[in-house]
């Protein structure tokens, strides 16, 4: 007799392949939704950002910076004020104070504050009767007649700190393009191969003539007298100050290249 073995079948599963499609299905256009809206609002983000940028950098605008070589300068502009000549030399009285004469013994209570002191030996030969007011320079009194003729005496002017800052309109100018071109390139530094640049400062006169330098700054001391010559036959114009040329310290830079 045969024997009957009966089966029992599990209960359907809920969790199948279809169920998985179903579920990926769902959640891939959440995720697309997600993602497309995050950029969207990223992308907003990133616009507002750079017009916020723009309207500061426009509401604080800077001064450009413009890098210029010294070799490179561009020439002095056709319609610069032109500069007044330097004044006229200065006519002083060179003569001394006291005056000539005999001695003559007073009481000292006589002796009134306006009397002039009587000239010395020295002075006898250049001082006149009734004495004179200023200087003595070493010249006649300024009341002795030397044929109608004056002495004009050049007073040097005062150098100064050459270190002191004075307030200017305008400082001493000079084209370096040219300057550049008066440099005689010592044969040793030739030789050598050495280049460099040297920085001159220079008291330049109320007529634009150098008349005094000190080396500032320089990179080898074969340089500095070529860099010095070169200044002293050139003439700048002079600085001006209260709408007159004034006498200043100004520094000059000079470069030495090889071609």
């Amino acid at each position: 007799m045969a024997t009957r073995v009966a089966i029992v079948m599990p209960p359907p599963s809920g969790y199948g392949a279809i169920e998985l499609k179903e579920f990926i299905r769902k959640y891939t256009w959440k995720a697309f939704i997600v993602t497309t809206v995050s950029l969207t609002v990223l992308l907003l983000l990133y616009y507002a950002t750079m017009k916020i940028s723009e309207a500061t950098a426009n509401k604080f605008k800077m001064a450009p910076i413009v890098k210029i070589d010294i070799t490179d300068l561009p020439p002095p502009p056709s319609d610069a004020e032109e500069v007044p000549p330097p004044p006229a030399e200065q006519i002083i009285n060179t003569g001394p104070a006291s005056r000539a004469g005999t001695p003559v013994p007073v009481p000292e209570t006589e002796i009134t504050a306006d009397l002039k002191e009587f000239a010395s030996m020295e002075e006898l030969g250049r001082a006149s009767s009734v004495g004179g007011e200023g200087v003595d320079l070493g010249g006649f009194a300024s009341n002795i007649d030397v044929n109608d003729k004056k002495v004009n005496v050049d007073v040097r002017e005062s150098e100064g700190d050459p270190w002191e800052f004075v307030a200017v309109e305008k400082e001493p100018y000079i084209d370096l393009t040219e300057l550049q071109k008066k440099i005689v390139y010592p044969e040793m530094a030739r030789r050598a191969g050495i280049e460099g640049k040297v920085v001159v400062r220079v008291f330049v006169g109320k007529d634009g003539r150098p008349t005094k330098t000190i080396i500032e700054a320089s990179d080898n001391e074969l340089l500095n007298d070529a860099a010095k010559s070169a200044i002293m036959k050139s003439v700048f114009t002079p600085a001006i100050q209260n709408g007159s040329p004034v006498s200043l310290w100004v520094s000059i830079p000079i470069n030495f290249k090889l071609r």
